[in-house]
């Protein structure tokens, strides 16, 4: 097996695989689960990932295993594997907090779940704003807002909301630095640039990766 391997030199990162082509039809991984939701163009929504009663917005995407529950997601995310936005959480407050005290039908001890449970985690939604990077294995709990530009690292629980353009790390996540000057900030905000059409995105595509050209 080594000797097979060994004849095939590495190659570049990004050139492993055919590049798939996206389009403004979403591109929606045969195991992935889509509940009740929006789902944008150009995006993609990776192998075992779920979404349920979201909206998840153009050119966004995850990589996979990403379970999206109750969450606005903005435009241009990058939402890395194993990520989760929303997660369940149990009733501390009683004598037990095992999830048979909500999901009753399936214990057998009630003809209906414990409904204003599960309506409480739903009026906690989370909101991510645009171009937000989650890495791998972030989780962000419930109610809690990321802003636009925002960064979150790898294996990161978000327990409070992230400004704009904000790098926030750790357990639970604190920020700890700003990707730009205040100025540059307030600048990409006022632009507004992930609301381009198709047409100035294509136009202006270059900008993109200057930001210095972009600001000009």
């Amino acid at each position: 097996m080594l000797e097979f391997i060994a004849r095939f030199p590495a190659q570049p990162e990004g050139l492993s695989r055919p590049a798939r082509r996206l389009s403004e039809r979403p591109t929606i991984h045969p195991t992935a689960t889509i509940r009740d939701s929006f789902i944008g163009s150009w995006t993609d929504i990776g192998p075992n990932s779920q979404i349920v009663e979201s909206a998840f917005g153009d050119y966004s995407y995850a990589a996979g295993d990403a379970s999206i529950i109750y969450t606005e997601v903005g435009k241009f995310c990058s939402i890395a594997s194993h990520v989760r936005i929303n997660p369940g959480n149990h009733p501390m407050e009683r004598v037990t907090q095992h999830h048979l005290t909500y999901r009753r039908v399936q214990y057998g001890l009630g003809e209906v779940d414990d409904l204003a449970f599960f309506d409480w985690r739903r009026e906690h939604r989370c909101r991510i704003g645009h171009d937000v990077w989650l890495g791998h294995g972030a989780v962000i709990m419930p109610g809690v807002a990321i802003g636009t530009g925002a960064v979150v690292g790898s294996g990161a629980v978000v327990t409070k909301d992230i400004a704009p353009y904000t790098i926030a790390v750790g357990v639970p996540a604190r920020p700890i630095r700003t990707r730009f000057p205040n100025a540059v900030i307030e600048r990409l905000l006022a632009s507004a640039w992930w609301d381009w059409d198709r047409a100035t995105l294509e136009a202006r595509f270059e900008e993109l990766l200057d930001l210095d050209r972009f600001l000009g």
